[in-house]
């Protein structure tokens, strides 16, 4: 069990021990970064990306960052959005056809439904993506079969429950509307201009320089790691699986603050609660805590554990872990060093 923060205001000293220390107990794997405004006060990578090959983490290490994708697709469709090329009341049946989603219930689903997860929408990842082999999904068009059965568990826009399939959808209306495959246009309209270098969806069957293996125990393994590259997709996609860099996340934080990808009123529609969603913006996990507003995303899958904090008060923290649920003790600390500093 974790020691409980201690009353005194925790300083960056006291985020390195602890690092060091749960790295030494083999309890924590990966980076972490925490910044006030466009500094960066500190910065740290610990434990290894590959534990077959004993490669340590290193600060460009690119780490899994499960449903962290979600935001730079709300990004793209808000762009698209700025641009009068799309309007949030469109109804999905404009972009997806009936070999994607029943034609009834795609007319019902418009694109802020999808956007906040009240669609009505649930999880392609089914019994079906489970048994079959995930070099069957690469590109989007791959997961039509994993979607086209679904059903809308209740009317859209009257209630909400977090979807993958909403945001894969996203995903094909951006690419129709853009004309672009979604990671070619995430990649110049979002990770270039915020100056995310090493951030992409990348195919897990190449080999990819400086990629971080995700780690887990198996339930009643706790001795033994298990890597998780035969249960993730083989390529990350609109939902989630992609990978980054806690510099590459921070890079993004201030591209968003400083309006680089959208102008302030479409920024603004990411981090503002919607209808039946006051803990959701647009692709953007909303909290109120003790440190103040705080806006960004988690992401979590057996051997990832990621979240992007942006603090009101203009601080940025960053945890990617290939180690899953490991980054719990390091975010109360960084907590409690936000809070010691305001």
């Amino acid at each position: 069990s974790l020691p409980a923060p201690a009353a005194k205001a925790e300083s960056i000293e006291d985020l390195e021990s602890l690092i060091d220390e749960l790295s030494t107990n083999d309890q924590f794997a990966g980076a972490v970064l925490i910044a006030k405004d466009d500094d960066v006060m500190f910065k740290k990578a610990v434990g290894l990306a590959s534990r077959r090959f004993d490669v340590p983490n290193k600060l460009d290490t690119k780490f899994n960052i499960g449903s962290m994708n979600k935001m730079f697709t709300a990004v793209a469709v808000l762009q698209l959005v700025e641009q009068g090329k799309l309007s949030l009341d469109d109804p999905l049946s404009d972009f997806v056809g009936s070999d994607w989603l029943a034609t009834k219930f795609a007319k019902q689903i418009q694109i802020q439904h999808l956007l906040c997860h009240t669609s009505g929408l649930g999880d392609y990842f089914s019994d079906e993506f489970w048994k079959t082999s995930r070099r069957e999904f690469r590109n989007l068009d791959d997961f039509k079969r994993l979607v086209v059965t679904e059903k809308l568990a209740f009317e859209p826009g009257t209630r909400q429950e977090y979807s993958n399939s909403g945001m894969l959808l996203l995903g094909v209306v951006i690419e129709k509307v853009s004309g672009q495959d979604y990671c070619d246009y995430v990649e110049q309209h979002v990770y270039k201009p915020a100056g995310m270098l090493n951030s992409g969806s990348f195919e897990m069957d190449k080999p990819v320089p400086n990629l971080a293996i995700g780690y887990y125990h198996e339930e009643g393994e706790e001795a033994e790691w298990t890597n998780n590259l035969f249960m993730h997709t083989l390529r990350g996609g609109p939902a989630g699986g992609g990978f980054s860099t806690v510099e590459d996340l921070f890079h993004f934080s201030r591209a968003l603050v400083g309006y680089k990808l959208l102008n302030k009123k479409h920024t603004k529609m990411l981090v503002t609660p919607k209808p039946n969603s006051p803990d959701y913006g647009f692709g953007f996990e909303l909290e109120n805590t003790p440190i103040g507003r705080v806006v960004g995303h988690s992401g979590g899958f057996p051997g990832i554990h990621a979240k992007l904090e942006i603090v009101d008060s203009g601080f940025t923290t960053v945890v990617l872990s290939n180690t899953d649920r490991a980054g719990m003790p390091v975010l109360r600390m960084l907590h409690a060093i936000v809070a010691s500093k305001e």
